[in-house]
């Protein structure tokens, strides 16, 4: 397969590898410019004005909005609605990751998933006002379709590569990934930056913003459902269960729990990975909110030290599959999580007002952002047994990017009770410190052995 090593010589990307790339090129559109940087401001500055309609700008509202039957704080509404569509999308993508595994074509079920999604993030740009409980529906279902597509598309990396070559393809998505995202936010700070000599206002241009990130998201897609059209057909008689489990996917769902246990070093590396990925993904997540609300940042300094980011994190991706080329990809993931850990630590102290400070610490996150994930990726494929890759990825995807949940919970938890972020970006820590030490106890040679997959030359 192309992408292997021979005589030390890397081949280039397959035709099916390059389409494959481009997933991540379109939906993080929506990661970069909806989810991380604009959404969480945005729906936080909507429900502050359902609240406290005459509240002075600069100040905090400490009035509650019912959410689902609570009183919540406005600023403490997006990390709960992280929360809730979570737990929704784990329940969702366990029974896409089945549905996908008996598909002879999962490239029309990524479609599908990811159009539906980006109709919803397109739909944000009618958000205005005080109407932030449209917007946490829209979001529901546009982090539910990105969450249970992302399980399609992970295990489709099992058919195209090798298992030698998947930590260069795996990062190689990422990078690109972070390249487009990249871009469109950098198009979308030039539009909100300099919106009056478009003659627009600043509420159209996030709006404008919203809506191009749902069009770049739907638009690109059509690449990989194209390009992975003549994926490696594999029989439903390989993936080794009753008939009656191959006709009822929630019976082959409940066999699958039952079956994790026959793969410790598996259900062990999950674990871990719940945790440090929960601390990752709570950090892009709630950043922005963190930036502006805490460290007094305007919207243009958050947008600018988020293209620092990416642009590093497209570097960082493919120095970290180099370095997994050499190391390994568990030691140079633990690796990653110490830096985060530092850097959580680090964002505890900042102060306020500091741009270059901010900068300095975006440029820190992206440096292990895109590498971190995507190594875990491949690493977690090697651990995958043969047949039911996107039946297991439905797993790793339930606490994948935009679908933590215990990070974001925790986050949410402590500002309800405390109004500091700084408390609350500090319980981060506990985190990485724990996913990092349950991942020094995964065997990684012994778990690709229990799976039935060939071992890579480099652990």
């Amino acid at each position: 397969m192309g992408g292997t090593k021979q005589g030390g010589t890397r081949h280039k990307s397959t035709r099916q590898q390059r389409a494959w790339y481009w997933y991540d090129w379109a939906n993080s559109a929506y990661v970069t410019t909806t989810a991380t940087v604009i959404l969480g401001p945005y729906l936080t500055s909507l429900a502050t004005n359902a609240a406290c309609p005459d509240l002075p700008s600069g100040e905090v509202c400490n009035t509650p909005v019912s959410l689902l039957g609570f009183g919540v704080l406005p600023g403490a509404v997006h990390p709960f609605l992280v929360t809730i569509s979570t737990i929704l999308t784990t329940i969702a993508l366990l029974l896409f990751g089945v549905i996908a595994d008996r598909s002879r074509h999962p490239q029309w079920w990524l479609g599908g998933l990811a159009w539906v999604g980006a109709v919803a993030a397109s739909g944000m740009f009618v958000l205005s006002g005080t109407n932030w409980e449209l917007g946490a529906v829209l979001m529901i279902v546009a982090n539910l379709c990105i969450g249970s597509s992302q399980v399609i598309y992970d295990g489709i990396l099992v058919r195209i590569a090798s298992p030698d070559d998947r930590d260069r393809v795996s990062s190689r998505g990422w990078a690109l990934g972070y390249l487009g995202g990249g871009l469109l936010l950098a198009l979308n700070l030039v539009m909100m930056t300099a919106y009056e000599s478009l003659g627009i206002s600043y509420g159209m241009a996030i709006r404008l913003s919203l809506l191009s990130a749902g069009l770049w998201w739907g638009l690109f897609t059509i690449i990989p459902v194209l390009g992975l059209r003549s994926l490696p057909q594999r029989a439903l008689e390989e993936v080794t269960h009753s008939s009656a489990e191959r006709r009822n996917p929630l019976r082959q769902l409940a066999a699958t729990f039952a079956d994790l246990r026959r793969y410790p070093q598996t259900m062990l590396f999950l674990v871990a990975y719940l945790f440090y990925n929960d601390g990752i993904q709570t950090v892009i997540g709630q950043s922005s909110l963190y930036a502006q609300l805490e460290l007094g940042m305007s919207t243009s300094n958050v947008m600018i030290t988020f293209l620092v980011t990416q642009f590093v994190a497209f570097g960082g991706a493919l120095l970290f599959g180099r370095v997994a080329a050499r190391l390994g990809a568990k030691r140079t993931v633990l690796i990653g999580i110490a830096i985060w850990f530092g850097v959580v630590s680090v964002a505890f102290f900042l102060p306020a007002g500091v741009f270059p400070a901010l900068l300095a610490l975006g440029a820190s996150i992206g440096l292990v952002m895109g590498g971190t994930q995507a190594l875990s990726r491949s690493m977690y494929s090697q651990l995958v047994p043969k047949g039911r890759e996107s039946e297991y990825f439905s797993f790793y995807q339930a606490m994948e990017r935009g679908t933590s949940w215990l990070g974001t919970l925790s986050f949410a938890l402590v500002f309800q009770f405390s109004h500091s972020y700084r408390l609350a970006i500090l319980t981060l820590v506990l985190f990485f410190l724990v996913g990092g030490l349950l991942l020094t106890r995964v065997d990684m040679r012994k778990g690709i052995i229990e799976a039935g997959n060939a071992l890579p030359k480099v652990l």
